[in-house]
């Protein structure tokens, strides 16, 4: 059962892009938008039979269609995927919604991308195979970029086009790690393989030395999709100049693709090289929150605030990862559900406000509550969700990551120096 309702999660889409490619443009955004809804509703069938809960086990345990040089595909997802999977297939139907009064010409193009970027999108969370999973991540690219630069803003194509090249160019570097340890796993087992599970088991396994480098490899490509400062600067840009629905997608589930990167691929990978690295990347992480809510002070558009704003909130939630135990990671996957619910809600309000009004910039916008005081209500709520206000979503993901980050005590793992403590946090 559960491996039938995970081949639908990734078929239902493609077959609703093929779907928008036959029928009349004026169907298009009512495939999409009901496709998109019947692809939630897989996904909580799947949630509800999901078996690994509490013992994190992959479910379904399915060898897979062999491909040929030890790739499979085969899907799979344990529970922090699961999750990840109800985030992205709730958003969709949302931001397809949200497009039927932004976007008025070439809908077949428009909603066709969205179903292959969002069967993209589940490819990665539901992954087995190494292969598999760098495929679905790098093409998560193709129909973004498309997205930006034919409904994109005024500096919609040198925004997509840096969209681009910063996140292709750091996947290389993890598809080289990748290969790097499929090829000595062989040289070892005397096969190919890219089951990721075998792959991190023995990458493990490997001298301090190469784990080191293998890390860095691994975290080039995460890190620029998360993003880590410095490698942040794409974000603001490609966020001001996408449309609201590719904004909503883009903060919701594209930039979690990088942190479940880390939590699922480098860290059991390469264990040892993110102890030994995770003070500087720590510090990374406390530059990216300080240093970005400082330029969100500055700013005059609202949809660069937010985004500033993401990289901000992103730096908690791999400050919870690198803390390197079991509160700061509870902490670091809650932010990356809750960051989606809430940076997503304020894209979609803020494009309701462009469509009015025809501008992003705060100082030609005010007294909103006394003509629209139903929007300000929520504006103002996703607002303090996204801060931190205790009692909503936002804080207790992040009083998590601070928490593991402050416990995080020197020789708390397997003895090695350079965990985290109270002056991180």
């Amino acid at each position: 059962m559960l491996s039938t309702l995970s081949t639908l999660l990734l078929i239902l889409p493609l077959l609703a892009a093929g779907a928008i490619a036959l029928a009349p443009e004026r169907l298009s955004k009512w495939i999409a938008t009901f496709a998109t809804l019947g692809v939630f509703a897989v996904s909580l069938a799947f949630a509800w039979g999901f078996p690994g809960w509490t013992d994190g086990s992959i479910a379904p345990a399915d060898a897979g269609i062999p491909i040929g040089l030890g790739i499979q595909l085969s899907l799979g997802a344990d529970a922090v995927g699961v999750m990840l999977i109800l985030l992205t297939t709730f958003l969709m139907p949302l931001a397809m919604i949200g497009s039927f009064t932004a976007v008025k010409e070439r809908l077949k193009e428009y909603y066709g991308w969205f179903m292959l970027l969002e069967a993209a999108m589940l490819g990665v969370f539901l992954a087995k195979d190494a292969i598999v999973f760098y495929t679905a991540y790098e093409f998560t690219l193709v129909p973004m970029y498309f997205l930006i630069a034919i409904y994109g803003g005024a500096d919609r194509r040198p925004a997509s086009i840096k969209f681009f090249l910063y996140t292709f160019f750091g996947s290389m570097l993890t598809l080289a790690g990748v290969i790097y340890i499929a090829a000595q796993n062989a040289m070892a087992a005397g096969e190919w393989t890219f089951d990721l599970a075998r792959l991190a088991e023995f990458a493990s396994s490997m001298s301090p030395e190469r784990q080191f480098w293998v890390f860095i490899l691994l975290m080039a490509g995460f890190a620029v999709k998360v993003p880590l400062f410095p490698w942040h600067t794409w974000l603001p840009l490609a966020h001001d100049q996408a449309p609201t629905a590719g904004s909503v997608i883009l903060a919701g589930t594209l930039l979690k693709l990088g942190t479940y990167g880390v939590y699922r691929i480098a860290l059991p990978s390469a264990p040892i090289g993110g102890v030994e690295l995770n003070q500087l990347l720590a510090v990374l992480c406390i530059l990216g929150i300080v240093v970005t809510a400082l330029i969100c002070w500055v700013q005059h558009d609202v949809k660069k605030l937010v985004a500033y704003s993401s990289v901000s909130h992103l730096g908690f939630c791999m400050l919870g990862l690198f803390s390197l135990n079991s509160i700061g990671a509870t902490g670091s996957v809650m932010y990356m559900i809750n960051h989606g619910l809430s940076t997503g809600a304020l894209f979609l309000c803020i494009g309701m406000i462009y469509e009015r009004y025809h501008t992003k910039d705060m100082d030609q916008l005010g007294g909103l509550f006394r003509r629209m005081p139903v929007w300000s209500f929520f504006m103002v709520f996703f607002t303090f969700a996204s801060l931190g206000l205790p009692g909503l979503n936002g804080f207790i993901g992040e009083f998590l990551c601070l928490m593991g980050c402050f416990i995080a005590e020197p020789n708390s793992v397997a003895g090695y120096p350079g965990i985290l403590g109270p002056w991180y946090a």
